[in-house]
């Protein structure tokens, strides 16, 4: 078990070798991106990334605090959900009543890969790959319906 200090320590090399990892990756656009901190252009919509024991993720939140505005923006999300699909290469886990300890409710899709370990270092190589795939598959989805997106949330 590592303390809590080992852990924050594990986060930050992990992180700042993925973000080294993804250095040279720009967007579908051209121009330089933190991967780490994707630039959705709407306040309330985030593209996460986890990795842990049990796996890796990348989570696309809609953590709109109206529920009629989370409500919108899903039902584009499911108007877009074929293409979206075919851009990610698998159709992700859709759900529209997601509960953390910190968010009340929130919209998330996510898509994982199982059978990876964030704490074994054998894993990290194909968690970056999964992870990259997975964000350069979204960005090009994105990328294209970023428009719609933002203006539905004016």
């Amino acid at each position: 078990m590592l303390s809590k200090q080992e852990l924050k320590e594990r986060n930050t090399v992990f992180w700042d070798e993925f973000k080294s990892f993804m250095s040279g990756t720009r967007s579908s656009t051209g121009k330089r991106i933190n991967w780490l901190n994707y630039p959705t252009a709407i306040k309330y919509v985030f593209l996460r990334l986890e990795a842990d024991k049990q796996g890796a993720r990348i989570n696309f939140d809609i953590q709109a605090k109206d529920a009629g505005v989370r409500e919108v923006m899903w039902e584009q999300m499911e108007e877009l959900k074929k293409v979206l699909t075919d851009s990610m290469g698998e159709p992700g886990d859709w759900n529209f009543n997601s509960r953390s300890d910190s968010i009340a409710s929130f919209c998330r899709i996510s898509w994982e890969k199982q059978g990876v370990n964030f704490f074994d270092e054998k894993d990290k190589q194909s968690i970056f790959e999964f992870f990259r795939d997975k964000l350069i598959a979204f960005d090009e989805f994105y990328q294209n319906f970023k428009e719609i997106l933002v203006l539905l949330s004016k």
